[in-house]
């Protein structure tokens, strides 16, 4: 089932399509108030929905209908809008601020945020495991792997105790393949499990995909701490730097970051070559997600 919508068109479409699977997904009349409306203050109304776009995307390159792949989209946006909950939280990150608005903790209180993002956690599992299609249990392992010790959790602790230090390159990419990479992996391997039944190189094709696509969002995110304002990037600028993190800017400096950038570019987009057309969605993002300024 492919678009041959313009970018422009298709994203927006898919995007305003995720709003309100989200919005659905987050209409909680039994939920107590202060709670349902702090998950939704997370989540709705704000972000470029990455994760979810890749879904739509994979799920188009193997035949899927997004109807197919929305509750796949929603569940892993509800996994890193609780990771964004937790991470601002004053004993990880402590920001104030995220999407241009002041972040869960400081709009609600640390308790109601803690309990916000434990929720959300919680009902992007419910999504998966409740969903009428085939495959759901493999699918909560896989966001499962993806969310825990051996992904972005995992990446979490090993950021946290990696600050003040420098890494080596390949420690700095291990780290980052589970803390940011794991769930680009699992949106794409979500996605495409919506359609028809993968070859073993096509799940190759789409993991290589993946650890590309996943490390040049980071570099993106470290060249726009560096260089971005709070105005431009909705968060606070130089975080990292202040914090004594190791990023890419700071190993390789901002002008070899993006001479990376554009390699892990060319991977992921040569990844895809034997989907031909059908994998021209994710060929698109690779170049949103290099050429984003936010």
């Amino acid at each position: 089932m492919h678009s041959d919508l313009p970018w422009e068109i298709w994203s927006r479409e898919r995007q305003r399509r995720i709003e309100e699977v989200l919005a659905r997904a987050l209409t909680l009349p039994d939920v107590p108030l202060r709670l349902a409306d702090a998950m939704r203050y997370a989540v709705l109304g704000g972000g470029k929905r990455v994760r979810p776009l890749l879904a739509y995307a994979a799920g188009e390159a193997t035949g899927a209908d997004p109807a197919v792949v929305d509750d796949c989209a929603a569940a892993v946006e509800l996994v890193h809008a609780y990771s964004l909950v937790h991470d601002d939280l004053p004993c990880m990150d402590d920001d104030t601020l995220r999407r241009g608005k002041p972040t869960v903790h400081v709009a609600f209180d640390y308790a109601t945020a803690l309990l916000a993002g434990d929720a959300l956690q919680a009902r992007a599992f419910e999504l998966l495991g409740a969903s009428a299609h085939d495959g759901a249990g493999t699918r909560c392992a896989l966001l499962a792997r993806a969310a825990g010790a051996f992904g972005m959790a995992g990446g979490q602790a090993i950021d946290l105790a990696s600050t003040g230090t420098t890494l080596a390159r390949d420690a700095l990419d291990d780290m980052h393949r589970m803390k940011t990479g794991a769930l680009i992996h699992a949106a794409i391997r979500l996605g495409a499990q919506c359609g028809r039944t993968l070859a073993a190189d096509e799940v190759a094709a789409f993991d290589a995909y993946a650890a590309s696509a996943g490390l040049a969002f980071q570099i993106v995110d470290d060249l726009l701490d560096a260089e971005g304002s709070v105005a431009s990037i909705g968060k606070t600028a130089g975080k990292d730097a202040a914090n004594g993190k190791p990023t890419y800017v700071t190993m390789l400096g901002a002008d070899s970051a993006r001479t990376r950038l554009e390699s892990l570019r060319a991977e992921a987009q040569a990844a895809l070559a034997r989907f031909g057309g059908a994998g021209r969605r994710l060929n698109e993002l690779a170049d949103w997600i290099v050429l984003r300024r936010h």
